[in-house]
C-alpha cells in the first residue's frame, strides 16, 4: 500500500461497520407494522427532518413530535423509543475482533458518524464503545454530518494529521467517495473478512516502522 508508513490514525464509520443502522428504514418499516402506522407517510416526515436531528439540532422527543406523535397514538412514547434503541445490535463478530485487534495495532482510531444524540449516547454505552475507539467525532456534536467535507476536515484537525497520514472505513460507498476526495484512503467495508485482511496488512506494516 503506498505510503503505508505515513499512516497514523484510523477513522471508522459505526452504523453498517461494526453496529446496525441506528435508525435505518428497515427498522422503520418493522415499526410501522408494529405499532400501526403508515410507513410512507412516517418515512415522508422522517426524510424531511432526520438530519436536523443527526446534526444535534433538536432532540429525539422533537424528532419524535414531528414524525410520531404529530396525531394520537395508542401507545406511549417510551415504548416507541425503547423499539428504536431495540434496533441496535453488533454486526456478527465484527465488534468483537475489533476490539481485540485494536489492543496492539498501534493505530489511534476515531468514529466519524451520523446520529443523533440519544442514540449515540447510548450505542456508545451499550455496546462499550470507547473499547475501539478513541474518540467519536460524532454529528450531532460537531454540528455536521457527512458527506460535508467539513466533518473529515475537523476530523483531521483534532487528530493533527495530513488525508495521507489516514485511512478511513465506511459501508456507503458515497462517503468512501467523499473521503477520498479529499485525499484519504478510504474503503467500502462490505464484510468483516475484506476489512479484517486490510487492517491486518495495516498493522504489519505499521509493526515494521
Amino acid at each position: 500500500m503506498k505510503q503505508i508508513n505515513d499512516i497514523k490514525i484510523l477513522f471508522f464509520d459505526i452504523g453498517g461497520v461494526v453496529l446496525s443502522n441506528g435508525w435505518g428504514h428497515e427498522s422503520r418499516k418493522l415499526a410501522t407494522e408494529k405499532f400501526g402506522l403508515n410507513y410512507d407517510e412516517v418515512n415522508a416526515l422522517h426524510t424531511f427532518i432526520f438530519n436536523v436531528y443527526e446534526i444535534g439540532a433538536i432532540t429525539l422527543d422533537e424528532y419524535l413530535d414531528t414524525v410520531i406523535f404529530n396525531n394520537p397514538r395508542d401507545f406511549t412514547r417510551e415504548d416507541f423509543k425503547q423499539f428504536i434503541y431495540s434496533r441496535s445490535v453488533e454486526l456478527p463478530e465484527t465488534l468483537a475482533w475489533l476490539k481485540e485487534w485494536k489492543k496492539d495495532c498501534g493505530f489511534r482510531i476515531i468514529s466519524i458518524n451520523n446520529e443523533g444524540k440519544e442514540l449515540n449516547d447510548y450505542r456508545v454505552k451499550k455496546f462499550k464503545l470507547h473499547d475501539f475507539f478513541d474518540a467519536f467525532v460524532s454529528s450531532c456534536e460537531v454540528r455536521m454530518r457527512k458527506p460535508d467535507p467539513g466533518i473529515f476536515k475537523l476530523a483531521m484537525g483534532i487528530a493533527q494529521v495530513s488525508p495521507e497520514q489516514c485511512v478511513y472505513f465506511d459501508d456507503r460507498i458515497m462517503f468512501v467517495n467523499a473521503a477520498q476526495k479529499l485525499g484519504i484512503r478510504a474503503f467500502q467495508h462490505t464484510d468483516l473478512a475484506t476489512t479484517k485482511a486490510i487492517l491486518e496488512k495495516l498493522k504489519e506494516e505499521n509493526h515494521k516502522k
